[in-house]
């Protein structure tokens, strides 16, 4: 069933009767080719991008949950590629791109709207930094447009430029970010991973993993055991529990990321926007509330909710930069489990062991990465060699020294 104005209507006059299930709910088999361990939105862009560009139908995502319930309904939405590096800008310039024609490509509506991105800089160190970044966004072919104050005010009126305790001088826009809806990408990609032929198996967790001689076999689940030719592990802040069962002690810590959202107000925010002083960011959703995020919680954690010092932190930080949230109700926050690599890089790689991959180490931008994220892996796990967008996301690059620190934080993943 394809989706179009004129099924809509048709729909709304028959009663909506003819709707059908977004993708089916099989039973696993015994054995596939490739079998994606999690159902984030990393898992389904891979399992969609196997079947579509590889041709490849003998393929499992395995959710321990339901879709939509881990990381990828748990974010603040926000789509950019706004980075310094050589081995990141290349790979979310990529990403952003699939972005544009996601919508068409998957037939549905992810709410991906491009209204940009101001980065806000507040001393003259940070506008030389803005400078270089925004020049080597635009020489790895992004866009990127370095804002004076008077420029940002007219976009944000209502900023305190001057007499703040963080004085505006500017901002670094990128105009082609913006937003997309966290589930809407979820059940897209599930839906056309599933067309394909792919197998989505919700509520069948992994508890383990059968290696012999030094290849996978395939995985233990809660709902027996399933073989596969390629095993490919993509479970964000569960890394380390996963991938221990092949013995493996990964370069990540998991902690909580809170996200919050006000009650609905009329449109103030035209686009997303961050704090230079600090970590924070915010933008309006389709619905008026306002969603806004900061930094993880300062302890290892695997529970999806956070504590009360980091929510203190984070509302700080937004009346510091709008002083007219203090009269705006928080409705409700939430928390997702980020995987924080020791460089704040992400990882997609063979491992030592034939035939188990990992993809992980998202830290704060595994959302913004989910079709570039599952484009890439489902290339590495179909021709066993790197994309040429994410060659720099090795595994043992902690050991020989090629890190990949956007930050500049060291190695040291809470402050990443």
């Amino acid at each position: 069933m394809r989706y179009s104005g004129f099924r809509v209507l048709k729909e709304a006059l028959t009663g909506h009767r003819g709707w059908g299930p977004a993708w089916r709910d099989p039973e696993p088999q015994s054995d596939y080719d490739y079998v994606i361990i999690g159902g984030g939105g990393h898992g389904l862009a891979t399992a969609y991008y196997l079947a579509k560009e590889y041709k490849q139908s003998r393929v499992a995502v395995l959710e321990k949950g339901w879709i939509g319930g881990g990381n990828v309904g748990r974010n603040t939405t926000i789509v950019r590629s706004n980075y310094l590096l050589d081995g990141n800008e290349p790979f979310y310039e990529f990403s952003l791109k699939l972005w544009e024609g996601l919508e068409q490509d998957l037939n549905y509506n992810a709410m991906m709207s491009q209204r940009g991105i101001i980065n806000l800089m507040h001393s003259d160190a940070q506008r030389d930094a803005y400078i270089r970044r925004g020049n080597s966004m635009i020489l790895h072919g992004a866009d990127a447009e370095l804002l004076n104050q008077k420029q940002v005010l007219e976009k944000y009126p209502f900023l305190n430029v001057k007499n703040a305790r963080f004085p505006v001088m500017g901002g670094l826009l990128q105009a082609r970010a913006g937003t997309a809806r966290h589930d809407a990408v979820a059940w897209g990609y599930a839906r056309g991973a599933d067309q394909r032929g792919v197998d989505i198996i919700q509520n069948c967790e992994v508890t383990g993993l059968r290696i012999e001689n030094g290849k996978v076999l395939g995985v233990e689940t809660s709902r027996g055991y399933i073989g596969a030719k390629k095993v490919g592990s993509c479970v964000a802040g569960s890394s380390s529990k996963v991938m221990a069962y092949a013995g493996m002690r990964l370069p990540i810590e998991s902690h909580v990321l809170q996200a919050f959202v006000s009650e609905g107000l009329k449109p103030v925010l035209p686009g997303v926007i961050t704090f230079g002083a600090g970590h924070f960011y915010c933008s309006q959703s389709d619905k008026g509330g306002l969603v806004f995020g900061g930094n993880i919680d300062g302890y290892n954690s695997y529970a999806q909710r956070g504590n009360l010092p980091v929510v203190e932190d984070v509302i700080e930080e937004a009346i510091a930069m709008f002083p007219m949230l203090g009269r705006a109700r928080l409705l409700r926050s939430w928390g997702g489990i980020m995987d924080m690599s020791m460089d704040g890089s992400p990882i997609i790689d063979k491992t030592h062991i034939d035939g188990l991959y990992f993809n992980g180490g998202w830290c704060y931008g595994g959302f913004k990465a989910t079709p570039a994220s599952g484009f890439c892996y489902a290339h590495l796990l179909a021709t066993d060699t790197p994309h040429e967008t994410a060659t720099a996301f090795r595994l043992d690059r902690f050991r020989t020294g090629n890190v990949i620190d956007e930050k500049g934080s060291g190695a040291q993943p809470n402050l990443h």
